[in-house]
């Protein structure tokens, strides 16, 4: 059975599409961008800064439906720029325990939402 994960801590969806899915103990969740859940900002201009945003912003989905960023089995990242890889990388490792980071795709693309420098999406478990 599914059931639709919805959180304040997380931005609202600028679109036709849920925060995050439960379908039997996996949890997808929508591609997140760097959006402030209060105000709908944009934060940071960085890619640090807006891949921190991000991975907050995909951690409270997580626990809103029971999850937790350790159950995180697969991420894609769409990086405007694939040059900002490596300072992407380093903010992304301290969201993981070393030795049991997710299976990974990293792409760069022409655009995203909003113009943002990063976007990530993930599968985890309950």
């Amino acid at each position: 059975m599914r059931k639709i994960i919805s959180t304040k801590a997380a931005p609202s969806a600028i679109g036709p599409y849920s925060q995050g899915n439960i379908f039997g103990n996996l949890i997808f969740t929508s591609g997140q961008v760097p959006l402030d859940p209060e105000t709908g900002v944009i934060i940071g201009t960085s890619v640090e800064e807006q891949t921190e945003q991000v991975l907050k912003n995909i951690k409270a989905i997580l626990e809103e439906a029971g999850s937790s960023m350790n159950k995180v089995l697969k991420t894609t990242v769409f990086m405007k720029n694939m040059k900002d890889f490596t300072a992407m990388n380093a903010v992304y490792a301290k969201y993981f325990i070393e030795g049991s980071y997710p299976s990974r795709s990293a792409v760069e693309v022409s655009r995203l939402p909003k113009d943002v420098l990063v976007e990530i999406e993930t599968i985890a478990y309950l």
